[in-house]
């Protein structure tokens, strides 16, 4: 059924795109300004994407097996195909509306609440969609007819959805998230904020940030975060690029200024509290792309992570590195710049630890390296997690970080929008196809 898993990853590739178009008419509603270049780009992705390829391919294959299947599927599919044609009728009165406003001929209000109610319809489709055409589909189609539909589906040369027109897609993609503020982006949350970021109970939380929110220039990156974490825990912060995933972690640490919010660390609140202090409070932090001083021995920057604590503590702690890393001790006076990618992480990670961490901040371990170096750093984060370390971890690589975590947070386009166990965010649907490619 390769068929339902293509439609479920489309599934929620729309709910992001109709988010996304939600949050944009919210900053209009605030006062924005209207791009239109920006809808254009969006309503070309829309046309191609939404209102050609998808129902073409859908009509001729699963929804016509569908109707020829059960007496049921006409009072599915009807409402269904309806609503696609009313989306394309909101769609061009969109594309008109865009210049209007530009013009000075339609208030911004109107035209956000004319996006909105596009959304509501593709929302509406992906609903009905999910609760009722695909439960129907894996009822009363025959084992032979999802052959057929797949083999439509993943026909190389297929004019809807084969490779010509999938390498036309990130182009188009790409377009929108460029124009689009960095708040926007190209996704969205997949749940209602009510659902989000329940707090712990019961636990001796060690962070505790509430309503974050921090800005570069005019465009919001965090929009009201809330999360905590408790010691000897690691928490998983998964989410695509451009979530907000590293700004988090900055505005943690004190490298990113907050505009809002609060962040209260063992019991003080150190929102306005330097990074450098910090640090010293026990907040250590593994860079995004690792950001070892290259031309410094390895030995000199583990050093330097150390510059913190008292002198006598320092070689011990370089022992129980090497220890854990002990390829840096076989390579401690050579420059830093000298060693692979996974080795760097490792200095990272070491130079991190040499601080004596209350908090381990570890932003991204596993990116750009080979895949037996990933097994290995993950290796090394459950030998921390084990000893009782406190680590957050910001991750792509969702499935490796949910894994090892005892709870979990997804950030999309700076809000979060689910959080549970690592069990649980695994085994969410949602989850499984935006980020677990399942």
């Amino acid at each position: 059924m390769q068929a339902l898993r293509i439609i479920c990853e489309q599934h929620a590739n729309l709910s992001r795109l109709a988010t996304t178009i939600d949050f944009v008419a919210e900053e209009i509603e605030g006062g924005s300004k209207v791009n239109p270049v920006f809808f254009q780009s969006l309503f070309e992705y829309i046309e191609q994407f939404v209102n050609h390829c998808l129902p073409l391919k859908e009509g001729d294959c699963s929804l016509r097996a569908l109707r020829l299947r059960s007496p049921d599927a006409d009072a599915i599919l009807d409402p269904l195909q309806e609503e696609h044609r009313n989306g394309q009728e909101i769609l061009r009165a969109l594309r008109g509306q865009t210049m209007d406003v530009a013009n000075g001929q339609l208030a911004s209000p109107a035209f956000a609440a004319a996006l909105r109610i596009y959304t509501t319809g593709l929302k509406s489709r992906i609903r009905i969609e999910r609760q009722f055409a695909m439960p129907l589909a894996r009822e009363v189609l025959t084992a032979e007819d999802w052959a057929q539909i797949d083999r439509a589906f993943l026909a190389n040369e297929d004019p809807l959805l084969g490779d010509k027109v999938k390498a036309q897609f990130p182009e188009i993609l790409h377009r929108i998230a460029h124009l689009a503020t960095a708040s926007v982006g190209a996704g969205g949350q997949t749940t209602s904020r009510s659902q989000a970021s329940s707090p712990p109970v019961g636990s001796d939380v060690l962070l505790r940030v509430s309503e974050m929110e921090s800005c570069y220039g005019r465009i919001k990156a965090l929009k009201g975060i809330n999360l905590e974490v408790r010691r000897g825990e690691t928490v998983a912060l998964v989410g695509a690029n451009g979530a907000g995933k590293t700004t988090f972690l900055r505005a943690v640490s004190g490298v990113q200024p907050m505009s809002a919010g609060s962040i209260d660390f063992d019991g003080e609140d150190i929102s306005k509290v330097r990074s450098d202090m910090r640090m010293r409070r026990g907040i250590c932090q593994s860079p995004e792309g690792r950001q070892v001083f290259r031309p410094l021995s390895i030995e000199d920057n583990l050093r330097l992570g150390a510059y913190t604590q008292p002198k006598h503590q320092i070689q011990g702690d370089l022992e129980r590195v090497f220890s854990m890393f002990p390829i840096l001790k076989e390579k401690r006076l050579l420059p830093a710049g000298t060693l692979s990618g996974g080795q760097q992480q490792m200095l990272a990670i070491g130079r991190a630890l040499m601080g004596r961490p209350k908090l381990l901040l570890l932003d991204e371990p596993s990116m750009g390296l080979a895949p037996l170096m990933v097994r290995d750093v993950f290796n090394v984060i459950k030998t921390l997690k084990d000893q009782g370390m406190t680590i957050l971890l910001v991750e792509q690589n969702a499935f490796a970080a949910l894994a090892i975590s005892d709870r979990g947070y997804v950030l999309e386009t700076g809000h979060i929008t689910l959080t549970g166990t690592g069990r649980e965010l695994t085994s969410n649907e949602q989850v499984r196809a935006a980020y677990l490619g399942m």
